[in-house]
């Protein structure tokens, strides 16, 4: 090779289209195997990262809290927007998780979803804002990458099963499968040369509570005074989530 392109090319600055590129910010995973593979080395700090999953309770929400525990503890909040399930605190807290640092907003439209997840990805308080839509509007979904990136915050898109994804504007998006009691993460898309083979993550010995229970088990507290400027009709319903936890 040239020795002058050899100088050129070996520039941290230059990136080449077969490696991954590097990430302005990011935060471990929590498995050796998944940073490997993750641009910077961990998940994104300051992007969007879209989630496909083939099915529900294969362990997607423990793929994400070690990262979620150690954005709690630089004292960031974390926001989950419209789950599909109310989350399990005991199994939660046996993650490392502070509940206090939890926010949760259910029963929402999806216009009030939305809006909440862009004040979330923007406020400087917010670690990671999480966000179970089906929204598939590519000038939404440029502007929550855009707060993402401004806010420095993790921003996750969960597409549930059934729901066919477009989120091209998300410079990572993974897709998740349960294989032989393993989870099977696929990289779709990342800033880089594409991954052939899944990555396959053994979680069973991080297997505990259930952290969807079923009806009738206590939810995650939800405090609207610890809300980013939330909507009425998202602050009314965390207060009324709040008040069937004090019934």
């Amino acid at each position: 090779m040239n020795p002058e392109l050899a100088r050129i090319l070996a520039n941290p600055a230059i990136w080449r289209g077969g490696d991954c590129a590097a990430e302005p910010a990011s935060i471990a995973s929590g498995f050796a195997a998944l940073d490997a593979v993750l641009p910077g080395g961990g998940w994104p700090r300051a992007a969007l990262t879209e989630v496909l999953l083939e099915r529900e309770g294969i362990g997607e929400l423990r793929l994400t809290l070690p990262a979620l525990a150690r954005l709690q503890s630089e004292g960031r909040s974390i926001v989950w927007i419209a789950p599909p399930h109310r989350p399990y605190a005991p199994a939660l807290v046996a993650a490392g998780i502070d509940l206090s640092r939890l926010i949760v907003v259910q029963r929402c439209h999806d216009r009030d979803a939305l809006w909440a997840c862009e004040q979330s990805l923007r406020a400087p308080e917010c670690g990671a804002a999480f966000a179970w839509t089906d929204n598939r509007d590519e000038r939404i979904l440029r502007r929550l990458q855009v707060a993402a990136r401004e806010g420095r915050t993790w921003g996750v898109l969960w597409r549930r099963p059934g729901q066919r994804a477009s989120a091209t504007v998300a410079p990572l998006r993974l897709s998740l499968a349960s294989h032989e009691g393993r989870l099977a993460v696929h990289i779709l898309k990342r800033r880089g040369a594409g991954l052939l083979q899944p990555v396959l993550l053994d979680l069973a010995r991080e297997r505990g509570a259930p952290l969807c229970p079923s009806p009738g088990v206590v939810p995650v507290a939800v405090d609207p005074r610890h809300a980013v400027d939330l909507p009425p009709s998202a602050i009314a319903s965390a207060r009324r989530v709040r008040a069937r936890l004090r019934a």
